[in-house]
């Protein structure tokens, strides 16, 4: 979770609720990150109080409050369900989510980088002009990715090699460029 400190330094929650209230706020926003969906929180005000052990009588107490540990917190229907969602606690969760989705796509095109390095070098050891051809390093990548389940080995290489020399030399018979 990334919180956002300067944000909740300036809130009206923080600057006006009583201390009691602010905390239990800010737990509720952790409990919040466990739930499905992620970043809302059941209605009912009995599970709520036992997750901040509190009695029921005490939270319901504290809710009534201006700026109680609920603030700001609003029904939101999920599927057959009524939650309650916090619209800042939702712009997190998006966040962090975006960053995972960033992360994952930066990770996988390095992978796929390093994995064209190390493909090309091998082939390198075949065939030096082949290894230096972009096209025969993509497309053979590629069929591997297709194909192999577990390492590269050597005899994975020679297959794929195989596969584009045969596709190249039909394209060639029959008058065609080979498509990369």
């Amino acid at each position: 979770m990334a919180w956002p400190h300067r944000r909740w330094l300036h809130s009206p929650m923080r600057v006006k609720a009583l201390p009691e209230c602010r905390a239990l706020h800010f737990d509720l926003i952790c409990v919040s990150q466990d739930e499905t969906p992620l970043g809302t929180l059941p209605t009912d005000t009995e599970i709520l109080a036992k997750q901040l052990n509190l009695t029921e009588t005490d939270f319901k107490r504290l809710c009534a409050l201006d700026f109680g540990p609920l603030h700001g917190w609003r029904p939101v229907r999920c599927l057959d369900e009524v939650r309650l969602y916090h619209p800042v606690v939702l712009e997190m969760a998006l966040e962090a989510l975006s960053r995972k989705e960033d992360n994952r796509a930066r990770n996988e095109a390095a992978n796929r980088k390093k994995r064209l390095q190390r493909l090309r070098a091998v082939m390198m050891g075949y065939h030096k002009e082949l290894g230096q051809n972009d096209a025969a390093v993509e497309w053979i990548d590629e069929w591997l990715v297709e194909r192999c389940t577990g390492n590269r080995t050597a005899s994975w290489v020679e297959r794929a090699i195989q596969a584009w020399t045969a596709r190249t030399l039909g394209h060639r018979l029959h008058g065609k460029p080979p498509r990369t």
